[in-house]
């Protein structure tokens, strides 16, 4: 039913996702074409092709070692920006979590602002400014 052939990528992953609006990651990620077989005959969401995709798609290049963005190699640079999405939720992708050597499972407090978050590791003393 699904093919890794008609994974979506660049401008065509950016306008099925815009299209789609707010659907269920899941369905965001069988609908852009991220979906392989079980040898059981189920299928699996690769999410993490999916994300990876999207990023590159909007500009962040990952690189083949996954270790975010090395000064001096190709590719474009990081924007420090992020957007909130169609669902509300805000995306901090894997090459900046890279650049600080985060690991799953890492927390983080959320410091809420005037207009802004701040993430303070937990456990951190928080030297930002409210």
């Amino acid at each position: 039913m699904f093919s890794n052939n008609a994974m979506l990528t660049g401008a065509d992953l950016l306008a099925k996702v815009k299209e789609l609006g707010e659907v269920s990651k899941s369905e965001l990620v069988r609908s852009a074409g991220y979906v392989s077989t079980k040898k059981d005959g189920s299928e699996r969401l690769n999410f993490t092709a999916f994300y990876e995709a999207l990023l590159e798609a909007k500009g962040v290049n990952l690189g083949s070692s996954g270790g975010g963005q090395a000064a001096g190699k190709g590719g474009r640079k990081l924007s420090y920006i992020a957007t909130v999405q169609g669902n509300g939720n805000l995306l901090v992708g894997k090459a900046y979590t890279a650049l600080l050597d985060l690991k799953p499972g890492d927390e983080f407090e959320l410091k809420i602002g005037r207009k802004q978050i701040r993430l303070v590791p937990v456990g951190a003393e928080d030297e930002g400014e409210e």
